[in-house]
């Protein structure tokens, strides 16, 4: 998926669509099929909607809005799915939060971290 626009703040899928812009604090995040779908230790299928108490979950970032300070694009952030906004975009899903909402970041150029591990 290209990124195009200003500080890639912009998200736009091949054809002719039109291009979309995060507004304020909103960051867009698309989070990997395999969040979906999972296996117990067992082999056992548990389906993505099967109900997890408090689950959080890993995402990549696809675009960020113009007051978003820490996030950039392409980081992957750990976020509640159930305190945001379910969005399909030409055919994709996608996860709208705003950055407080954001409980983790990992992210190459966060070289020197806390010392903790997640």
């Amino acid at each position: 998926m290209p990124i195009t626009g200003p500080a890639a703040r912009d998200v736009t899928l091949e054809g002719d669509k039109q291009a979309v812009t995060m507004l304020n604090d909103r960051v867009l995040v698309r989070v990997p099929p395999s969040e979906g779908e999972r296996r117990s230790r067992a082999g056992i299928v548990i389906p993505a909607t099967a109900h997890v108490a408090k689950r959080l979950a890993w995402a990549s970032v696809a675009a960020v809005g113009p007051h978003v300070r820490t996030v950039k694009v392409d980081d992957t952030v750990l976020f509640n799915p159930e305190e945001c906004f379910e969005v399909e975009v030409q055919g994709d899903e996608f996860f709208i939060l705003r950055e407080r909402d954001i409980h983790a970041l990992a992210a190459e150029r966060l070289g020197g971290g806390t010392g903790l591990y997640l």
